[in-house]
């Protein structure tokens, strides 16, 4: 199975993530955290951000996915995942792929935005920013949407995902509430 979580930065993607890929380390041993962040860095550093290098990115960490999926290891993959033609490839390609949603208002994110970036792009210190100069294009058809505004804490939000998993995707949940 392959969890790929679909959003702009600081929207929550990489805690919630950590948290899932936690949770189902214990009943699945055979699960991984794919980071868009840590996985450019490790073996994309070729790339920049500007809109065709991050396509780049995605296409590689698409692949890798499903590389590790068909070798039947679970990932969990976090990345902004800005390109409808990257998504649809993995629905086309991965067995069991479920694509999460993190919807969070713009004011919120700028909120949470410990590295700056938003707030240095509209300063025009830097460029290349998604959101700002490249347009996010949200997926038209996820299979969950969480509104990620901080009403709900992100073991909450495991639980909704890992029961969503489990009825939809026939994937049996880890236990509820084991970070807490």
């Amino acid at each position: 199975m392959v969890i790929s979580f679909v959003g702009m930065s600081s929207s929550g993607k990489s805690a919630i993530g950590q948290g899932l890929c936690r949770r189902l380390k214990s009943t699945h041993p055979n699960t991984v955290l794919v980071d868009g962040d840590a996985l450019r860095a490790a073996i994309a550093p070729d790339l920049q951000y500007t809109f065709e290098d991050r396509r780049e990115s995605e296409a590689r960490r698409s692949k890798l996915c499903k590389f590790l999926s068909d070798q039947d290891i679970h990932v969990i993959c976090t990345g902004l995942s800005n390109y409808p033609e990257w998504r649809e490839w993995c629905r086309a390609h991965i067995q069991d792929y479920c694509e999460i949603y993190l919807d969070v208002p713009m004011a919120i994110l700028h909120k949470r935005d410990s590295k700056g970036i938003y707030d240095r792009a509209l300063r025009g210190e830097i460029e290349h920013v998604v959101g700002v100069d490249i347009e996010f294009r949200p997926p038209a058809d996820p299979d969950l949407v969480i509104e990620n505004t901080g009403k709900d804490s992100v073991d909450e939000i495991v639980d909704h995902i890992l029961s969503y998993t489990s009825e939809h995707f026939n994937f049996p949940a880890a236990s509820t509430g084991s970070d807490r």
